[in-house]
């Protein structure tokens, strides 16, 4: 790629029309590598702002994209110093045996795994392909099992396998060396098979089967219908309350759990939305006005014999506002 003589007099607004494209991919990135949307956004728009500055010491010697994600990457290793991984309550003890024992509180200063809107970051793109990969790279099991990895491993293994980056490029990105480049990349893969070890494919959020599991979940909780919600679950199913310690293994007693918090018929409105390349529902639960207030996304892992998982994130209407969705239910 020449250099481009306009880049170094251009204005903020030529500098903003050529980064924007790559927001959707850089903020995929991004939240790939720290876990939470939010800082993501904050490290997208640092990453946009180191790339203005410097825009006169880019030289052509890389294309505009590997310029940008050197400069993103290496933001997000500098977030990354001095900080533990985010969390997942079955990444923090055992799961309850009890399902009618309230969620246990977490202690103060856990980070948490946030989920991320699929509208936010998939790919513009008609090519199935380029689309599944893209899902398949922000599945939220996986996010998890990156936390597991010291950060300049993480960023190896995006750069390398979801990304695609030659070893020399990755090793010009982090001022490495290929050789060091290949190694991280082996010792991550092999961490990444001890948390990981399973690496479930997802289901496709638009196959029927995903979309006859997802209708009987809303379904079920907007009903009261425990019999729709059991018909739903895979027998080794799992709920994890994100924000608390508690999550529940198994059918029985994970709808012991949904018993204690279903209500009656009409408390639950639910709203499709999609999340991590998985499928997800807005949450909203009547209060004592009668209003049905947004609660939080529930993001679903799916197969063809039912929901394997289901992450619920309690944020209220902070949560469904990143999701474009209203704070009270819409069809009030």
């Amino acid at each position: 790629m020449t250099t481009d003589p306009a880049r170094a007099e251009s204005g903020p607004g030529d500098a903003a029309h050529r980064l924007e494209p790559y927001r959707r991919e850089l903020l995929a990135h991004c939240y790939r590598m720290v876990g939470s949307a939010d800082e993501a956004e904050d490290l997208v728009q640092e990453t946009f702002l180191r790339a203005w500055r410097s825009r006169r010491d880019f030289e052509g010697r890389s294309s505009w994209r590997t310029w940008l994600y050197r400069i993103a990457t290496n933001v997000c290793l500098t977030a990354l110093e001095q900080r533990g991984r985010r969390a997942l309550p079955s990444g923090l003890g055992a799961p309850a045996e009890d399902a009618t024992t309230p969620p246990r509180p977490a202690e103060p200063g856990i980070a948490w795994l946030q989920p991320i809107p699929d509208a936010q970051v998939a790919p513009r793109s008609a090519d199935p392909a380029t689309v599944v990969t893209a899902r398949e790279g922000l599945r939220l099991a996986l996010i998890a099992s990156l936390q597991y990895l010291p950060a300049r491993q993480r960023a190896v293994l995006l750069l390398r396998e979801v990304l695609a980056f030659p070893a020399a490029e990755v090793a010009s990105m982090l001022d490495t060396t290929t050789a060091a480049v290949k190694s991280a990349l082996q010792r991550a893969r092999a961490r990444l098979d001890d948390v990981d070890p399973k690496g479930e494919p997802l289901r496709e959020p638009t196959e029927p089967r995903t979309r006859e599991l997802l209708e009987q979940y809303i379904t079920g909780f907007e009903n009261a219908d425990t019999a729709a919600l059991e018909r739903a679950l895979r027998a080794d199913a799992a709920i994890e309350l994100v924000g608390t310690r508690t999550w529940f293994s198994g059918r029985a007693t994970c709808l012991g759990y949904l018993r204690t918090v279903i209500g009656r018929c009409g408390d639950w409105r639910m709203l499709p939305t999609a999340a991590n390349g998985q499928p997800a529902v807005a949450a909203y639960v009547r209060s004592a006005d009668g209003i049905h207030r947004a609660f939080g996304i529930g993001v679903l892992t799916v197969s063809q014999e039912g929901i394997s998982h289901v992450h619920v994130f309690g944020g209220g209407a902070d949560l469904t506002a990143t999701f474009g969705l209203p704070p009270v239910w819409p069809g009030r």
